[in-house]
């Protein structure tokens, strides 16, 4: 396929029973997925044996909402899940080549503790560490992290790019050779090649420097999946991979085109930015089939869980006061995630939806991009997209685990390498690698050397 960062990338999004809302009652997911490492270690191999990019999981630091009736009927809030930087940290032992990212928020850590936890993993899996920096839309995190309320959609974003600056920062606190380790000279590392950050800012006040040395990619790779326009704004400043929920060829091509131009105005070269949609595909070998796949998961859809779901993507309206079989009523915007709330609302004015149909259409793919068909329909369209400069690839979002990530691996892979648009083999070691982007350079962002740690 000639350059490494020449074909279609992919990414695993590993939610454990699956991105389906009714996916945990599915009579082959493993219920207890979420605490199951050996059911993640399967589903990393799957993926790993597939060539795909690298894994992806996302994270909450509370449960999703208080209602308990429909909590209590789904397993895709949150409720029981492993943190993902220790799931990751296991996951690096018992797989050689995919990359590992995993959302942790700017919004409820400090930059320090990230820093060193994905340098650390980074160190750990060989260099195939990504950070998918986000901003908490769960307004239930606050309570959990002493406040009253969570942080307006813009602070958040004011905090997340100096958070940024300064995890960069602290990656950059040692040069590459820094680290001598000498035993004739006795010299554990060369003191002219530490960079101490003093980092004093709006939100953060860090000196450094990380007690971890730069590590295999230099830094990890940084992911940003906010798609409003503060968000493209930091995707187009920091974000190396930028997920998207783009439901349209349309929207997608116009995302796309969007963020590498706000890019590009700051000097920053396409190269340097993977755009990658979510796909949400029911595959099956017949068209009947992959049909068949998806009706038995929406026929497990609990009505109270499909509700409180459109209730919980679209706040600042009761659903329930209005007829379910009615149209959607008028939606206001509150913090949260503006983005995803606009798409779905676009979606129910342009399909012309009632509530109840707004939330079987929903409640799957939850505004990203699904496919039911065969495998060669499902790469006609990734491949249509891609073409378009729609995607540099997609991040694949199994409606239930493990069956939906083995029929796209066993099914889907084969087709997209059969057109050429999909490696054979890795030709590398390092998510960077991967990927096709470039290992950035050393930046001394402070004052160096030993006196600069005592001060």
């Amino acid at each position: 396929m000639g350059r490494a960062d020449a074909g279609m990338k992919l990414a695993a999004f590993l939610y454990p029973t699956g991105y389906h809302v009714a996916a945990w009652r599915h009579p082959d997911v493993p219920a207890d997925a979420g605490v199951n490492f050996a059911h993640f270690a399967e589903l990393a191999r799957t993926a790993e044996r597939g060539l795909f990019d690298f894994l992806f999981l996302a994270d909450s630091a509370a449960v999703r909402g208080t209602d308990l009736p429909a909590l209590s009927r789904t397993a895709i809030r949150y409720v029981a899940q492993f943190e993902p930087l220790t799931l990751l940290s296991a996951l690096a032992v018992v797989t050689e080549r995919i990359g590992l990212v995993a959302s942790a928020t700017s919004t409820y850590n400090e930059p320090y503790h990230l820093a060193r936890k994905f340098a650390s993993l980074d160190f750990i899996s060989g260099g195939r560490a990504g950070w998918n920096l986000v901003t908490s839309s769960n307004g239930d995190e606050a309570h959990n992290f002493g406040l009253d309320a969570h942080p307006a959609h813009g602070e958040r974003y004011e905090r997340a790019r100096e958070f940024a600056g300064v995890v960069k920062g602290l990656w950059d606190s040692w040069e590459d050779d820094a680290f001598l380790r000498d035993k004739d000279r006795g010299l554990y590392f060369d003191p002219e090649k530490l960079h101490v950050l003093h980092h004093q800012g709006e939100e953060f006040s860090v000196r450094g420097p990380l007690n971890v040395p730069r590590t295999p990619q230099g830094h990890p790779v940084l992911v940003q999946s906010g798609s409003s326009d503060v968000g493209r704004e930091l995707a187009a400043e920091i974000g190396e991979v930028v997920f998207t929920a783009q439901p349209t060829l349309a929207g997608a091509k116009a995302f796309s085109a969007d963020v590498k131009a706000r890019a590009a105005k700051r000097g920053r070269s396409p190269e340097d930015m993977k755009v990658m949609p979510g796909i949400f595909p029911f595959v099956g070998r017949t068209q009947a089939e992959a049909e068949a796949r998806y009706e038995q998961l929406q026929s497990l859809i609990d009505p109270v869980v499909g509700l409180s779901l459109l209730n919980g993507l679209l706040p600042g309206v009761d659903l329930a006061a209005h007829p379910l079989d009615g149209p959607l009523p008028e939606v206001p915007q509150v913090h949260g995630s503006w983005s995803r709330q606009n798409l779905i609302v676009e979606e129910a004015r342009r399909k012309q939806l009632t509530i109840r149909q707004l939330y079987l259409d929903i409640a799957g793919s939850r505004g990203h991009w699904q496919l039911v068909g065969t495998p060669e329909r499902i790469a006609d369209e990734m491949e249509a997209w891609f073409r378009a400069g729609a995607a540099d690839g997609f991040n694949v979002m199994a409606p239930y685990l493990p069956g939906g990530l083995d029929a796209f691996v066993a099914l889907v892979i084969p087709e997209l390498q059969r057109r050429g648009l999909f490696r054979t083999r890795y030709e590398g070691r390092t998510l960077r690698e991967h990927l096709g982007l470039r290992r950035p350079e050393h930046v001394s962002r402070r004052a160096s050397g030993p006196s600069a740690v005592a001060g």
